[in-house]
């Protein structure tokens, strides 16, 4: 990203007239004590070049900015540089993301992250919520990727119950590999308690894989990655997911991950038929010098290139990328404007879960500010990060849209609805309409 300037504006009180990416059109925001109060289109005099658009959103974070979010001792102070490292790569949110580990460690850390962003409101306002990367995966070579097979586990209700005492109603994304045993029904719970699943690091065919749709499943993570080496030509998991439809799927545009020409196949193969997103899966490396740096509890090498490998392996383990970078990579390999690539790293990623963007009256001033040059190259991004006033940690901004999964009903036995009727508070259903409150 050299060249461009990179600023944070957090003020409670403002106007800017800028260019809509979306349509095109010059809009007027007005916003006051935080929050939007007037959003007026077809206005005059903004600058040239000035853009307006929503701030990108990860949903894949390990850690970033020499912060390794998997370490048990992380320090609330650490956690406000990697905070700080992300919003100055014009991110506005992100998904804290804990990958495999022994499940009573792993609820400990993830104890220990909640706790530090109920106690301050920087990480109040920013972690938008949590994903879980594992235990749930596949525990054969290759498909697990750098994840520990020792630690893998079939998922139950009960591991619901245990992260959901610790997170509460906060925004959940579970990464799970279908094929594990139990995986098809502890999604059809989960969905049921606004839970969001993923499906990844996965060896399962074709009828798992729809099974799990049925049951709830909405995403694909990391598409590409978490897989063999080598795998047959025909019945392999890249297949099964483009024979799919209506997918969130998940893309790293780190051009290391997935180089240029197969990232932009896999655009064609799945356009039409999924909405494609993108995350960085970035751990400590990103926004850090290359070298040394902590995944816990192995120490990654990072060269001048940002490939993250653990040393004497050659599969990757996470990434150095920057959002902002991993959009103008994008655009670069896809041979588009930016502002195309934007929306894969904002709303279609918030919306796999359920969260809405739009900058509409009533809503919180955060959104990013872009000034082009004369061959729409980015020049200037300013994130605007009003804090709401008076100081709250309500993200009204994050309108949660009540899915699909939780209009449908499953078929189940008598005997499985009184289980799970038994089990269920249905204050769940009725928290998961209203806004969701940090």
């Amino acid at each position: 990203m050299d060249g461009i300037k990179i600023s944070l504006r957090d003020s409670s009180d403002g106007e800017v007239i800028a260019r809509d990416w979306r349509t095109n059109e010059l809009v007027r925001i007005v916003w006051s004590k935080g929050v939007i109060s007037s959003r007026e289109a077809g206005v005059v005099g903004a600058p040239d070049g000035l853009w307006l658009l929503p701030p990108l959103i990860d949903i894949q974070v390990n850690g970033f900015a020499g912060v390794d979010f998997q370490d048990p001792s992380v320090t609330e102070a650490e956690m406000e540089k990697a905070v700080a490292g992300l919003k100055s790569s014009a991110c506005g949110g992100c998904l804290v993301t804990l990958v495999t580990d022994d499940w009573t460690s792993l609820l400990g850390k993830l104890k220990q992250l909640v706790a530090l962003r109920a106690e301050n409101a920087a990480l109040r306002e920013f972690i938008l919520g949590w994903h879980l990367e594992g235990p749930f995966l596949s525990s054969e070579e290759g498909y697990r990727g750098a994840h520990s097979g020792e630690f893998m586990i079939d998922p139950h209700s009960g591991h619901l119950d245990a992260v959901q005492a610790i997170v509460g109603m906060e925004p959940l994304l579970m990464t799970v590999a279908p094929e594990r045993r139990g995986a098809i029904e502890t999604i059809c719970e989960g969905c049921c308690r606004g839970i969001r699943f993923s499906l990844g690091h996965s060896a399962a065919g074709p009828p798992t894989v729809a099974e799990a749709i049925g049951a709830g499943a909405t995403g694909i993570t990391h598409l590409g990655n978490g897989c063999p080496q080598m795998w047959d030509r025909h019945n392999n998991w890249f297949w099964t997911v483009v024979d799919c439809k209506g997918l969130y799927v998940g893309l790293i545009p780190d051009s290391i991950h997935l180089p240029a020409p197969v990232f932009r196949g896999m655009h064609r193969a799945l356009a039409g038929r999924h909405q494609v997103y993108y995350t960085t899966d970035a751990i400590s490396a990103a926004g850090a010098p290359p070298g040394r740096h902590g995944f816990w509890p192995h120490w990654l090498e990072v060269g001048g290139d940002q490939v993250v490998r653990q040393p004497g392996r050659s599969n990757f383990s996470g990434s150095a990328l920057c959002p902002l970078e991993g959009v103008l990579r994008a655009a670069r390999m896809l041979g588009e404007d930016w502002q195309q690539a934007w929306s894969r790293f904002s709303e279609v990623p918030a919306r796999h879960v359920g969260m809405d963007l739009n900058l509409t009256v009533g809503v919180p001033a955060r959104f990013c500010l872009v000034r082009s040059g004369p061959r729409n190259e980015v020049k200037e991004v300013t994130l605007q990060y009003s804090r709401l006033w008076p100081q709250t940690d309500h993200q009204l901004f994050l309108r949660v849209v009540r899915p699909r999964h939780l209009r449908w009903r499953p078929r189940r036995t008598r005997e499985q609805k009184r289980e799970i009727g038994q089990r269920n508070n249905l204050e769940f259903l009725c928290q998961y309409e209203q806004l969701w409150y940090a």
